[in-house]
């Protein structure tokens, strides 16, 4: 189990260590809007939907490897103090009974526009936007696929500690 849970962990590995450089684009791209616009009084919109595309995709596709790095935010009381098989229970709970649903749900409420979207090759967001909203659609799928991926290999990973003995802590 544990060999798998690696296998797919390097897979939001590899997506998180190419969707940070969307971070550094972005931040460059917005600093050359804001110095054409006021400096050059210019402006592009197909520039300004880049760093929607860029964020869009930095947030949606970076999802998985946030969550492999467990830094989501967790608004908790009780699981802080508790210890490896507590934690290992609760967190196969979450996993199973709204990761797992949350997921496949959006996955499958979204797919069909995501099928619309590239079957008429869908346009820009705006006139003079970039003309590929269908890949900007495309993120949902892939967000859904790439968290069900970390959550499995995190279910594997706590099934792991839950069997632990109660002497051990692997937390």
């Amino acid at each position: 189990m544990e060999k798998l849970a690696n296998s797919l962990d390097r897979i939001n590995e590899s997506v998180g260590n190419t969707v940070r450089w969307c971070a550094l684009l972005m931040v460059l791209l917005q600093f050359a809007i804001v110095v054409m616009r006021y400096v050059f009084g210019i402006s592009f919109i197909f520039l300004n939907e880049g760093v929607l595309y860029l964020h869009s995709t930095l947030f949606m596709l970076g999802a998985g490897y946030t969550f492999l790095v467990n830094g989501h935010v967790r608004v908790d009381i009780f699981y802080a103090k508790m210890q490896g098989r507590s934690r290992a229970r609760i967190d196969m709970f979450g996993h199973v009974f709204f990761l797992f649903p949350a997921m496949v749900l959006l996955l499958f409420w979204s797919w069909p526009t995501v099928q619309l979207s590239w079957s008429i090759w869908e346009g820009p967001i705006s006139v003079g936007g970039i003309p590929a909203s269908f890949l900007l659609k495309s993120l949902i799928p892939g967000f859904c696929i790439l968290l069900l991926i970390q959550g499995f290999s995190c279910l594997l990973r706590d099934l792991l500690r839950a069997k632990e003995a109660p002497g051990e802590s692997s937390s």
